[in-house]
């Protein structure tokens, strides 16, 4: 599938308009349960856990989104390489203009391709730190605890202990550097869209929210 690129007045060719409505519905879940989970709701909590539950959701669509996608979502249309993203943080650096791409430019490229396996390992620990229970069975757990029923927990507890309290522990500890580089690097990534913005000249911002590369 071609990428689409419109005819503006003189016969220019505007930028591309690369993000389908699934690439940014999942773009912005994705933000909205890192700030939730990262800074705003308790760890370890009902609603963090089926946030997290979600963001496994959002990996594995966006896995097979980047397989059998459009052309700009797919996984082909920006490999990761370090050698090309250095060059063109050098290039902002100079202040040169920087070239279109049809999907992520070398840089964030990189910096997706972070977050991601970062989410992964964050999923990946939080469900070995619950078990890898769902979080219907957690809630009913604690129901059962509040109303006075001990038994589960001395059954579950039973459970951990032989399957080894270390792994979670270990778990927990990755989790938590984990989910804080996801926030730092989130922080890097807006300054960078703000940065290639002024470079380009032009919002990146509301593709991912209408998009179009630039309004009609």
């Amino acid at each position: 599938m071609a990428v689409s690129r419109k005819r503006e007045e003189g016969g220019a060719v505007s930028p591309p308009d690369p993000w389908d409505p699934l690439i940014r519905i999942s773009h912005w879940s994705v933000a909205a349960a890192v700030i939730f989970n990262g800074l705003i709701l308790k760890p370890g909590g009902t609603a963090h856990i089926w946030i997290g539950w979600a963001v496994l959701a959002l990996l594995a669509m966006r896995l097979i989104w980047g397989l059998i996608g459009p052309a700009e979502a797919r996984f082909s249309s920006f490999l990761p390489d370090p050698k090309a993203a250095i060059g063109h943080l050098f290039g902002l650096f100079r202040r040169e203009r920087p070239p279109e791409y049809p999907s992520h430019n070398p840089a964030g490229a990189l910096m997706v391709y972070a977050l991601w396996g970062l989410l992964a390992v964050v999923v990946v620990t939080g469900l070995t730190m619950t078990g890898f229970k769902s979080p219907i069975t957690l809630a009913e757990e604690k129901a059962a605890v509040a109303a006075g029923d001990w038994s589960v927990l001395v059954q579950n507890g039973a459970a951990a202990e032989n399957e080894g309290e270390g792994l979670s522990r270990i778990a927990g500890e990755v989790h938590g550097v984990a989910a804080n580089l996801i926030l730092i690097l989130a922080l890097v990534h807006v300054a960078g869209v703000a940065v290639e913005s002024r470079a380009l000249r032009r919002n990146l911002v509301r593709p991912m929210i209408t998009g179009r590369g630039r309004p009609e």
